[in-house]
Parts: structure tokens; C-alpha cells; sequence
């Protein structure tokens, strides 16, 4: 049966190695049970319910992954969506959460929609490779910029905006005491360092008294905190019908979604010697079909667009080459579903680090970048540079494409098939008009 649905052979690949790799890219990505909780608990959503939702998504997302399009992806929800979804769409616009899950959703009937009729891969193909870098980078920031608010390394100042804060309160002691660990567990190439450097953080923190674990029973029952609240009526009546608020939203979740596949996709498959000799991506369709289920999917368990993992990487480094690596990977996310609630017991400072050392791995993704050209450079820098500063991924992609697409005009560097380009830039010009004038 595994033969005939993973086609192992024809992949060199063996159940044994399969089941490895899979217990491999969990260990590296089970830390988003403890960090999404932790960041869509600041929305007001329970967090026993949100960690319960993660592991359902993620779970349901990789065994889809691993049946629909047999590659050795892991889905999970995203990192840099949850925080957009968080301070940008709940407490930056006001937006109820269960109104924002219905968004997520909207976005993910949108994905599924656009795949079928093949626009998703068209906008693939118009937005430059170095932008994509540039929102890794730009994300990254901004993912660790919340990570040491959170943990008070970093405070509001009303002189500089922000300046360093206390470092030697509880608080901020802890996250950098965690930060050191993680790093150290990373530099020595230990499977699941940030996990471990998480759990190393909480126990610390708990003999500090900056957190009470109080064990006590718990059921399944409390995912229903968060499953099926989503508000899909409230979603498209934002602003009085289907009015910029609800565009710019789901723009950032699909365009956000689709960098963090591509940039995954082309990483992993290159990794495992998947793609074709011409550079596509095999059964492409059905990778980002599976994507857009488990979004739907996440959104109605009550968690933020789910992606897939760079953390793949590391179970195709095992040796994994097939679906079947993404199903283990999600029936570990499935049993982790029972153990959920016990997240309420990890403090924000533990999980500060995981923040800030993910954010770092993310800046990787600026070596791609040609910085000797002008036409380039200076859209990845001011996407990469505004999208922490204005708490936005929308604005860091505003000026990201709008810029290209001026430099690029104004050095005669245009092409025809850069019209769809040119488009999106134009959308951004009037978005920014908008704003001003709102």
C-alpha cells in the first residue's frame, strides 16, 4: 500500500528512512505549538485552544501534503502570518479575532480558487525572485523585533521610539539566558535545539515564580474554544462589503503564503533532487491545492494561515524523498494534539528567544539579493526595512513592488510580461492614496 500511494522505489526512497526524516523535520518545527500559541493569545483567543488548533492544522495540513502531492513538506501554521494577523489585522485595525479567522479562511477558498484556474502560479511568475527574499528577510525582522518587545529587552521611548530595556528584570534576564541556549544547541547542530531551548526557558522560568504550572485535567474539548468560530459574514461585510480592508488582508495572506512556498518549495526540492531539469516543480498544482485545504482547515480549528516549513530541509537531509515523510510528520503533530493545553504553563519570555533565533534564520534569505544593482537593491532594502518599522508585511510589499516596478520602468529595464507587475504596483499607488486619505 505504501509503495503504491508514495511510489518508494522509483523515488530511492525506504519506509525505514521515511519514518526517520519524518520524526527529524518534526523535532525541528514542533517549537510553533508552543510560539503560535503565544502569539494569537494577544488577540484574546484562548491559548489551550490555539495550541490545541495548531497541532490539528499542522497535523491535517502535512498528511495532505504527504497524500495529494507525495512531497516531504511539512505545513504548519506561519510564522510572520501569525504575528500580521495578530498586531497588524487584530490589534493594529481593530478586527475582531473570530472576524480575522474568517478572513483566513476567505483567503484560503481564494487560494484554492486561483490554483484551479492556474493565477497563482502567474503571480509566481511576475513578483522578481528578490523581493521574495527581501519579505523572508523583512518578516524575519519583524518576528524578532516582537520577540524581544515581548521578553522587554527592547521598550517604547518617547525620545528614540525605542530603546534597550531593563536587562537585568526577570523577564529579559530569561529570554536572553534562553537565547544563549538556543543559539549554543543550533551552533552544535542539535535536532530540535529551539524546542529544547523553549522547554530550558519554562523550567527555568518556573523556578522564578514568572509562571505557575498548576497541572490539572484537561480534555479535547477545549480545541471547541476556538472550532468553527471563525466569522466568515463579518469577514465580508468589513468596512461596509467587500472593501479594501478585506482586500488588503487577504492580499498579505496570499501573497505572504505564496513567497513562503516558493521559497520553501525551491529550497526542499532542490534539496531532495525533485525538480525537473528545466527548473519546474513537479505536481506544483497539487502542492498548493494541499496548501489551500490546510488553511481552511487551520482557519476553522481557530489558528492563522497555514504554510509550508523550511524546516522540511532537514527531514530531506535524513534521506526523506516522499509523502510519506509529511505523513509522520503530521500524525506527530496529531498526537501532540492531547498534550496542547499544557502550553498555558510556558511564560512569553521562554518563548521571546524562539522569536528572535527564527527571525535570524529568516535574514539568511538576503544573500540571494544583487546588491550591486540598484534596480534591485533598493526595493529588497525598503521592503526588508518597512515591514518592521511600520509593524506591516502589506507595507513592506507596497513598497517593495511599487519601487521595482518605477526602477525599472525609468531604466528602460520593463518588459511586456511585466505587466501583471505593473498592475500590482498601481494597486499599491491607489492603497497608499487611500490610506492618506482615510
Amino acid at each position: 500500500m505504501l509503495e503504491r500511494l508514495f511510489k518508494l522505489q522509483a523515488l530511492g526512497a525506504n519506509v525505514r528512512t521515511e519514518v526517520l526524516a519524518g520524526f527529524t523535520t518534526f523535532m525541528t518545527m514542533a517549537y510553533i505549538v508552543v510560539v503560535n500559541p503565544a502569539i494569537l493569545s494577544e488577540t484574546g483567543m484562548p491559548i489551550a485552544a490555539v495550541a490545541a488548533a495548531t497541532c490539528l492544522a499542522a497535523g491535517l495540513g502535512s498528511i495532505l501534503m504527504g497524500l495529494i502531492a507525495n512531497y516531504p513538506l511539512a505545513l504548519a501554521p506561519g510564522m510572520g502570518l501569525n504575528a500580521y494577523f495578530t498586531y497588524t489585522v487584530v490589534k493594529g485595525m481593530g478586527v475582531p479575532w473570530e472576524t480575522a479567522l474568517g478572513c483566513v479562511f476567505i483567503s484560503g477558498v481564494a487560494f484554492l480558487i486561483l490554483t484551479v484556474a492556474g493565477i497563482r502560479q502567474m503571480i509566481v511568475a511576475a513578483i522578481p525572485r528578490p523581493l521574495f527574499s527581501a519579505v523572508a528577510a523583512g518578516v524575519g525582522l519583524f518576528i524578532a523585533f516582537i520577540g524581544l518587545k515581548s521578553a522587554g529587552v527592547i521598550v517604547a521611548n518617547p525620545a528614540t521610539a525605542v530603546a534597550l530595556g531593563d536587562l537585568t528584570t526577570p523577564s529579559a534576564a530569561l529570554a536572553l539566558i534562553g537565547l544563549v541556549a538556543i543559539a549554543a544547541l543550533q551552533a552544535w547542530r542539535v535536532k530540535g535545539a529551539i524546542l529544547i531551548g523553549i522547554l530550558l526557558a519554562a523550567a527555568a522560568g518556573w523556578l522564578l515564580g514568572l509562571s505557575k504550572f498548576t497541572p490539572g485535567a484537561y480534555s479535547l474539548s477545549d480545541l471547541s474554544a476556538t472550532m468553527f468560530k471563525m466569522d466568515v459574514g463579518a469577514a465580508l461585510h468589513l468596512q461596509g462589503g467587500m472593501g479594501i480592508a478585506l482586500l488588503e488582508i487577504i492580499f498579505v495572506f496570499l501573497f505572504v503564503d505564496l513567497f513562503d512556498n516558493v521559497g520553501t518549495l525551491v529550497a526542499v526540492t532542490k534539496k531532495a533532487g525533485l525538480v525537473q531539469p528545466d527548473g519546474t516543480i513537479p505536481r506544483l498544482n497539487r502542492i498548493l491545492t494541499a496548501d489551500s485545504a490546510a488553511t481552511m482547515i487551520g482557519a476553522a480549528a481557530g489558528t492563522s494561515t497555514v504554510c509550508s516549513y523550511i524546516e522540511s530541509a532537514s527531514g530531506v537531509t535524513a534521506g526523506g524523498r516522499t509523502g510519506l515523510t509529511a505523513v509522520v510528520v503530521g500524525i506527530l503533530f496529531l498526537v501532540t494534539l492531547f498534550f496542547a493545553p499544557l502550553v498555558q504553563a510556558i511564560p512569553a519570555a521562554a518563548t521571546a528567544p524562539a522569536l528572535v533565533l527564527v527571525g535570524a534564520l529568516m535574514i539568511g534569505s538576503l544573500a540571494e539579493v544583487d546588491w550591486a544593482d540598484p534596480t534591485v537593491a533598493i526595493p529588497a532594502f525598503l521592503t526588508v526595512i518597512t515591514i518592521p518599522l511600520t509593524f506591516s508585511i502589506a507595507n513592506g510589499l507596497a513598497f517593495g513592488i511599487t519601487s521595482y516596478a518605477v526602477l525599472k520602468a525609468v531604466t528602460g529595464k520593463l518588459r511586456k510580461g511585466d505587466w501583471l507587475l505593473v498592475v500590482l504596483a498601481a494597486l499599491f499607488v491607489i492603497r497608499f492614496v487611500y490610506l492618506a486619505k482615510g
